[in-house]
C-alpha cells in the first residue's frame, strides 16, 4: 500500500521514508494539507498529516469523498482536527500522544535565555564587529521565580531545569504532579503565579477553557519585567493585547514557538513575498520579542518518535486494533 505524507520537511523525509522501508510505499510531499491540496489525495486510503494541516470539516468530506479512511497526524495536539466531522465520515484518526518532551522543555529555555541575555541582538552587532555591553544587561535565574502553566511530561521538564537553575517554582494546573512537587514546587492560583513569576512558560493544550488564557487581564498581572515563553499552541496568547502590552514597554522579553495565526505562514519560505499579518508583523519588530516558526519539537529524537509511533498507528489500522494513540476509531465496515 502507498501512503500519502503531507507537509513533510526536508529533514524528516528520510526518517519517513526508512521507518515505512519493508512495510508499505510512502509519497512525501512539502506541501501542507488545506482545502487546496486535498484533492491530491484521491485514491490513497491512507494519509499522514503535520501539526499545520487544516482537517476541518469541508477537508474532511473532500478525502472521505476521495477514498481516504484513515488519517495518522504526525502531532500531539489535534486542535486542527474537527473530529466530529470525522467520526460521521467513518474516518479513523490517529495522532502520537507521546514524544521526546524534553525536546520541547529544553527549547522554551532556550528561547528564556536567548530573550534573558540579549542572545540574538549580541550575535548581530558581532557579525558587524561592535563589541559594545550596551543594551545587553541581563540578569540570573538563581533565586528568582519560575511561573509553570501546564505541569504534564513537558511541564515537568521544564521544571527541572528551572530546579536546577536554583529557581523557586510556582505552578499552575487542573491536577497537581507529584514530580514537581517533590522539586519544591508550590501549586497557586493562576493569578498569583502571574503576579509573582519573573519567567512565565506556557505547557498546557489548546483547548477552548485555555484560548487567550494569556490575554489582556492576565498581561495585566504580570510584572513589567516578566519573561513569558509560549512554545505550547498560539492560541493560549491573545497576540494583540501582548502588542498593545510591549508598545507600553513591558516585559523584559517574549519567547514564542508558536503563533495564533501561523497556519498558511509557519514552515513556508515568505521572505520574497513578505507577510500580510500586521500583527505579526510588528510583533517581529520589538527588540525584546524572539519568533521562532514552531520548532521545539524538532530534534532527531523527537521526529524519530513521532514517525515510529505514525507507522505503529498505521499497522494499528490495518490490523483492526485500536489504542491510545487512536482519537476516531471509526473504520468502514467496523
Amino acid at each position: 500500500m502507498e501512503i500519502l505524507a503531507f507537509g513533510v520537511q526536508s529533514d524528516e523525509k528520510p526518517l519517513i521514508e526508512r521507518a515505512f522501508a519493508g512495510k508499505h510505499d510512502v509519497r512525501c510531499l512539502d506541501v501542507f494539507l488545506n482545502r487546496d491540496t486535498a484533492p491530491i489525495a484521491a485514491g490513497y486510503e491512507i494519509i499522514s498529516t503535520s501539526v499545520n494541516a487544516d482537517l476541518g470539516g469541508g477537508v474532511l468530506q473532500t478525502l472521505a469523498a476521495g477514498g481516504t479512511q484513515m488519517i495518522a497526524q504526525r502531532s500531539t495536539g489535534f486542535n486542527n482536527i474537527d473530529l466530529d466531522v470525522a467520526e460521521r465520515l467513518a474516518l479513523r484518526v490517529s495522532r502520537v500522544s507521546y514524544y521526546s518532551p524534553y525536546s520541547v522543555a529544553e527549547f522554551a529555555w532556550t528561547l528564556a535565555m536567548a530573550a534573558n541575555r540579549r542572545v540574538i541582538r549580541a550575535a548581530g552587532r558581532t557579525r558587524d564587529f561592535d563589541f559594545r555591553l550596551d543594551g545587553l544587561l541581563g540578569r540570573d535565574m538563581h533565586g528568582r521565580t519560575a511561573g509553570v502553566i501546564g505541569t504534564g511530561k513537558i511541564g515537568e521538564a521544564f521544571t527541572r531545569i528551572a530546579h536546577g537553575f536554583g529557581m523557586k517554582l510556582l505552578g499552575w494546573d487542573v491536577a497537581e504532579n507529584p514530580a514537581c512537587v517533590e522539586l519544591g514546587m508550590r501549586y497557586v492560583d493562576k493569578e498569583q503565579l502571574l503576579a509573582e513569576s519573573d519567567l512565565i512558560s506556557l505547557h498546557v493544550p489548546l483547548l477552548p477553557s485555555t484560548h487567550h488564557i494569556i490575554g489582556k487581564d492576565a498581561l495585566a498581572r504580570m510584572k513589567d519585567d516578566a519573561i513569558l515563553i509560549n512554545s505550547s499552541r498560539g492560541g493560549l496568547i491573545d497576540t494583540s493585547a501582548l502588542v498593545g502590552e510591549l508598545r507600553a514597554g513591558r516585559f523584559l522579553g517574549i519567547g514564542l514557538d508558536v503563533y495564533e495565526a501561523e497556519a498558511g505562514l509557519f514552515f513556508l519560505d515568505k521572505s520574497l513575498k513578505g507577510v500580510d499579518d500586521d500583527t505579526l508583523a510588528r510583533l517581529v519588530t520589538f527588540p525584546n520579542v524572539i519568533v521562532t516558526s514552531h520548532q521545539a519539537y524538532y530534534t532527531e529524537d523527537a521526529v524519530g518518535q513521532i514517525i515510529d509511533a505514525t507507522v505503529r498507528n498505521v499497522d494499528d489500522y490495518l490490523a483492526g486494533r485500536t489504542g491510545d494513540n487512536v482519537l476516531v476509531p471509526a473504520r468502514p465496515g467496523s
